[in-house]
């Protein structure tokens, strides 16, 4: 007999409802890029909660994470990516960054979201994605933190409010220039053309 999508226990069902405090002790992407250019975005989320999270995790959208979210906004756009505007295509999501290396073992079936498991009180989990940008102008990358991957654990500042944010970057067309010098020394220069 084979097994099918829709039968047995529901996803949900073992995953605790309830509120779990955090706090981003970690939030950097670059503000200014080029093409072509290897960085990091990292979030790092400690648990100040006193009970061990389910499975924390990110899921990074563009420009908003709230839902609903305008067309072409939220996990509508692959995550790094960004809508096309035209007419015609099979799906109009296009990169703005290329992930070169996710959180390791962190990939879901969930949209644009990044699990690591369950975190034990005072821990922190850091997520790091190593991206190059491939896509100049300005970009806006918003990010939203759960407890659980299922809505039922709910990740809360301490304040109570919902662990989020945006960075807006600013990714210019030139590339940096990279040489090895007669010292043996890589250099790395920029254009100031945005």
């Amino acid at each position: 007999m084979l097994g099918a999508c829709g039968g047995g226990q529901r996803q949900d069902a073992t995953e605790p409802s309830g509120r779990f405090a955090v706090q981003i002790t970690t939030a950097s992407f670059p503000a200014s890029q080029r093409l072509s250019e290897h960085t990091h975005l990292v979030l790092a989320v400690h648990n100040v909660s006193g009970k061990t999270l389910p499975d924390v995790a990110v899921t990074v959208c563009n420009v908003t994470c709230a839902y609903p979210a305008p067309p072409g906004e939220g996990t509508s756009a692959a995550a790094f990516g960004e809508n096309l505007q035209m007419a015609g295509l099979a799906h109009p999501s296009r990169p703005v960054w290329v992930v070169d290396n996710p959180p390791g073992g962190a990939v879901t079936a969930y949209s644009n979201t990044w699990a690591l498991g369950s975190l034990r009180p005072g821990q922190t989990a850091k997520f790091d994605w190593g991206v190059t940008a491939v896509a100049p102008g300005h970009h806006v990358v918003a990010w939203e933190v759960a407890a659980g991957l299922n809505g039922k654990a709910k990740a809360v500042l301490q304040d109570g409010s919902l662990p989020h944010g945006t960075f807006t970057v600013l990714i210019h067309r030139a590339p940096a220039q990279t040489y090895v010098n007669n010292n043996g020394q890589i250099v790395t220069t920029s254009s100031s053309a945005p």
